[in-house]
């Protein structure tokens, strides 16, 4: 499991600084022709705010840890399935074989331009809602939009956590329905934009020029979309999956329990900073155990 956006931090690629799989920092600022080992090792919590910065940095530090755990445990390389959370779906696309290193590099930071213009067209927020049921959150999104409004639910994380994303009216309306409606907390989010959502449609037109270039093969092993949680491997219709996840939900509760009960998920692996999904995972599929793998010390914690 590879998370997304959210999850990045100052200085998080040093601790793999001086891991062989670091080389493809390198690389993926050559491709990029940005700097991303300045991003990883010295970019401020500001700088890592903005979309594109924070897509392109997360990827490439799952993929070096990604490439140290193939080092360690060879098994690695062919798991059972891959899963990634909106931003984490291209590491997982890259890790089963589907697109290439390279191409990856170039969705991602294409992604990230085109999600930074789209938040200067039509700018947004997104708040995290917890111990509140998804059905009267959805219930409370539209009827708001049917006011007007404009919110969604755009990340369906577990039971008790979604995200609501959208203008900042939107989202402020329904931070206060979820409230009333028996929420425990509703704690905003420091993001710039309303992603996964309509308000990103803007986005579609350059990000999916680059989409169309790519050439996507069959995957080694299945990989499970976020906008149905379902399973894909040989050839897939991800260049559309990956256009309508730009500006739908992300399902990943109904990910979690593909992996585990349509696809036989025995141990659920976090790879890269952090440890929300498995947090997630935790309250989805409580009896499968999770590792999450975000510092080279936890590399020995993983069976062989």
């Amino acid at each position: 499991m590879f998370p997304g956006q959210g999850a990045q931090r100052p200085r998080m690629g040093r601790p793999w600084a001086d891991r062989p799989a670091w080389a493809a920092v390198e690389r993926a600022s050559e491709v990029s022709g940005e700097d991303v080992a300045a991003l990883l090792l010295d970019a401020d919590e500001e700088t890592l705010r903005r979309t594109d910065n924070a897509q392109l940095a997360t990827f490439v530090l799952e993929w070096v840890i990604l490439g140290e755990l193939r080092e360690e445990i060879p098994s690695v390389v062919t798991p059972v399935a891959c899963a990634g959370h909106s931003l984490g779906e291209y590491t997982a696309l890259t890790a089963a074989g589907v697109i290439g290193f390279d191409d990856a590099v170039r969705l991602v930071a294409a992604r990230g331009r085109a999600m930074r213009s789209a938040c200067r067209t039509a700018p947004g927020t997104m708040s995290a809602v917890l111990g509140l049921d998804l059905a009267p959150l959805e219930e409370a999104a539209a009827e708001i939009r049917a006011e007007g409004g404009r919110v969604w639910v755009a990340n369906l994380n577990s039971p008790l956590q979604a995200v609501i994303s959208g203008d900042l009216d939107g989202v402020a309306r329904c931070a206060e329905a979820a409230e009333r409606l028996g929420a425990l907390r509703v704690q905003p989010l420091t993001v710039d934009g309303a992603f996964h959502t309509p308000l990103m449609l803007s986005a579609l037109p350059a990000f999916g020029r680059v989409v169309d270039s790519v050439e996507f093969g069959p995957a080694r092993v299945p990989v499970v979309a976020n906008v149905d949680a379902r399973p894909y491997w040989n050839l897939a219709p991800w260049p559309e999956l990956l256009k309508h996840q730009v500006v739908s939900p992300v399902r990943w509760s109904d990910s979690v329990r593909t992996l585990v009960r349509e696809l036989d998920c025995d141990l659920l692996v976090e790879v890269g900073p952090g440890r929300a999904l498995g947090g997630m995972a935790k309250s989805i599929a409580p009896e499968v155990p999770r590792l999450s793998v975000s510092e080279p010390a936890k590399l020995a914690l993983l069976p062989a």
